[in-house]
């Protein structure tokens, strides 16, 4: 079984509150991108409970049994009994990036097992188990446009689509810890209520949408700044970094050449319409 996992970006980010658990409770819009993964997965016959995981592509630095996609298999592994795979993951999508490659690979990894062995899974229990391994990994089993709140694992649909643009993602050679990003943060309410961001022209997004993380990380990443400014000069509706950092995005009315634009940097570009 071959499975593409996606990546995400948010559509502004507020930090509201500090719980008494630690954590942060937002509001955020995921919203999917076609910047994708590659996981294969296949069965090991005779065999039940080993996950062996291989990977190419930009190096994984994690060992193989804290990586998200074997933690996936083993959660399903323990309830229901499942027979050995062999995972191999190309991994496509940079880490420290806000993008949410490593969730998506850890939810796709739990859909595809739910196929491969015919579990009868619903997305509801598929969402549960993902909540399970990071707070918006349930995100990338429904993938689709969502008013995200609490620490990002409770979602409402929204009317949301950027087909009609084309969008740039653009990720210096620099990543974001989330826990660095989070210590400079300082919460506070949300400046515009975005389940209400598809009555909301692209064009006026940048007086009404803010992602709070770019006051503290943007000091520590001048070049998230830079990529932004050159972004805007290049005619861009809207620019924003994605998530806690430090991909940056960008909506254009019509597709750009902006591959040399940002030496060193990995750049991606969805054209429109698609």
């Amino acid at each position: 079984m071959v499975l593409f996992p996606n990546a995400k970006i948010n559509i502004g980010l507020y930090v509201t509150e500090r719980r008494p658990d630690g954590f942060h409770n937002i509001e955020t819009v995921f919203y999917p991108i076609d910047l994708r993964d590659i996981l294969e997965i296949h069965e090991v016959k005779g065999s039940k409970g080993v996950c062996s995981f291989t990977s190419t592509g930009i190096p994984i630095d994690c060992a193989p049994e804290k990586n998200l996609v074997t933690r996936a298999y083993y959660l399903l592994a323990e309830e229901h009994g499942l027979p050995s795979v062999d995972v191999h993951l190309h991994k496509v999508i940079p880490y420290g990036a806000g993008l949410g490659g490593g969730s998506a690979d850890a939810a796709f990894t739990l859909v595809g097992l739910n196929r491969l062995f015919s579990l009868g899974l619903s997305e509801g229990q598929l969402m549960a188990y993902a909540e399970r391994l990071g707070s918006d990994c349930a995100f990338f089993v429904r993938n689709r446009p969502v008013f995200a709140f609490g620490k990002g694992e409770l979602m409402e649909a929204v009317d949301l689509s950027l087909a009609a643009y084309s969008m740039v993602l653009v990720k210096p050679d620099r990543g974001v810890s989330t826990p660095e990003a989070y210590r400079g943060i300082v919460p506070r309410a949300a400046m515009f209520d975005l389940r209400e961001i598809g009555k909301l022209p692209v064009r006026e997004w940048s007086e009404m949408i803010r992602n709070d993380f770019e006051g503290s990380v943007i000091p520590k990443v001048p070049e998230i700044g830079e990529i932004k400014d050159r972004l805007k000069s290049l005619g861009a509706l809207y620019v924003s970094m994605t998530g806690s950092g430090s991909a940056v995005y960008a909506l254009f009315d019509n597709p750009v050449d902006i591959e040399k634009e940002f030496p060193g940097c990995f750049v991606w570009q969805e054209k429109k319409g698609l």
